[in-house]
């Protein structure tokens, strides 16, 4: 973990309210996919930092980009920054996805800004033997977002949307189920919103499916080392809380209560 001062390369948006900023690292880090960084807005009257997953780390350029969703004060200075701008970070936090080396078939499940996260693991097995069936699900054909990214790395790609207009009607998490026997993978990693993580987790429940699962949890940080405990959840059984920023924010499904 390093605290790091960046050079903005690009700042875009990529879908309604959704934006894409990459930035320069004035040194080489030792990155994991899954793994977030704590951003500066990159102005003096909102010292809180604000986490974001790493959708990719380029080692020999020394560049990583994030996404992110305008929906504050804080976010919306950040969509302001430019090419040269300078901001702060401290990276790589978290304990980020591990594939190991006999699952060779991933599904890959997210739901809105929850693809970004899993865009990360693509860009670091793209050229391994592991096999990916990614699944997307988004509010409408407006909303969808880094679909090429996804396309040109995993080996099917099913999308769907809540009202139909672009893929299926539906969810990730409906179109995983359908497709669960053609995908028969060894491990599942998702990312999304409560709901579609709860949907998953009892699916996965009533039709007896027993495959390795892991969630990477979205939830309001303000240190992101562990301090503060403003993203503390419970551990399945409610005795004990875990920190989502220090202990995860991956989690195997059946780890925490979602």
């Amino acid at each position: 973990m390093r605290e790091l001062d960046v050079k903005v390369v690009g700042n875009q948006q990529i879908a309604p309210g959704i934006f894409e900023i990459d930035f320069q690292l004035p040194e080489e880090i030792s990155f994991r996919c899954g793994q977030f960084v704590n951003l500066s807005v990159g102005d003096g009257g909102h010292l809180l930092r604000r986490p974001f997953a790493i959708l990719f780390y380029n080692k020999q350029q020394r560049t990583a980009g994030v996404c992110y969703q305008v929906k504050g004060e804080g976010t919306r200075i950040l969509s302001q920054k430019r090419e040269g701008d300078r901001l702060t970070c401290v990276l790589p936090l978290g304990n980020g996805f591990v594939i190991r080396e006999e699952e060779k078939r991933i599904a890959l499940i997210g739901g809105g800004v929850g693809v970004f996260p899993l865009l990360s693991v693509l860009d670091e097995y793209k050229d391994s033997d592991k096999h990916f069936r990614s699944y997307m699900g988004f509010r409408s054909a407006e909303y969808v977002n880094t679909f090429g990214r996804y396309d040109k790395r995993s080996d099917a790609l099913l999308v769907a949307t809540d009202d139909g207009s672009f893929g299926k009607k539906g969810t990730a998490v409906s179109l995983f189920f359908e497709d669960f026997e053609q995908a028969k993978p060894d491990v599942i990693f998702a990312c999304g919103p409560t709901p579609m993580l709860r949907a998953l987790k009892a699916g996965m429940q009533e039709r007896g499916i027993r495959v390795p699962c892991y969630v990477s949890l979205e939830e309001r940080m303000g240190c992101g080392i562990g301090a503060c405990l403003v993203c503390v959840c419970r551990k399945a059984g409610g005795e004990q809380n875990v920190r989502v920023c220090k202990d995860g924010p991956v989690f195997e499904i059946n780890e925490v209560e979602i």
